[in-house]
């Protein structure tokens, strides 16, 4: 049987895991999701920004009863959209599409309207959807997005999103260690990274 297990690039030792495992087994009536915040609440597992680590008390439960130590409550509703495959889809807007055969300068002025959280969100997605060869999938991160516009109808979406912190291939080609990565990453607490 296994002495260690590894979650989240740290090692965890039988004697770190007997916590969760007491834990799970002294509150039998609670849901999955109900425990994951009681197991953030009980050591006091916080982020720096002193917000739960929500991530690592729903993972570490779900990877003790993959390795069979310890024993979840069964799944008690399904969250619609929370698998890829099963995700809505945006609907399709009905816009003029078709296409502006003209010079740039005779476009006339253009708008580049910011359109995250905003009425036009919708009109973003649904033009990713339609005329992206990947179509539309929710930027992972920070996020801006905007709708460039000319002539009363839209005629560009941008989008950009934060890059993200590990990234294998990235880190190998510039020789960004985890040390150094870390380094990087370092914060005050009186300042804010996005």
């Amino acid at each position: 049987m296994l002495e260690t297990w590894r979650y989240r690039g740290q090692t965890i030792s039988r004697e770190q895991i007997a916590f969760p495992r007491e834990f799970i087994a002294a509150h039998p009536a609670s849901s999955r999701w109900k425990l994951s915040r009681q197991l953030c609440e009980a050591p006091g597992w916080k982020q720096a920004n002193g917000a739960q680590r929500d991530v690592v008390c729903r993972g570490l439960p779900l990877m003790l009863e993959r390795a069979g130590q310890v024993e979840l409550p069964p799944v008690r509703r399904r969250i619609r959209g929370q698998c890829r495959t099963a995700r809505p889809r945006p609907e399709a807007v009905l816009i003029d599409t078709t296409p502006l055969a003209m010079p740039l300068g005779a476009l006339g002025p253009i708008e580049i309207q910011p359109v995250r959280r905003t009425a036009d969100e919708p009109l973003f997605h649904s033009l990713l959807e339609q005329y992206h060869y990947l179509g539309y999938e929710q930027p992972v991160g920070e996020h801006l997005k905007y709708v460039v516009w000319a002539q009363g109808r839209p005629i560009a979406c941008l989008a950009w999103s934060s890059a993200p912190r590990h990234l294998a291939s990235r880190d190998r080609f510039i020789g960004w260690s985890g040390e150094a990565r870390g380094a990087t990453f370092v914060r005050s607490p009186t300042t804010r990274a996005f």
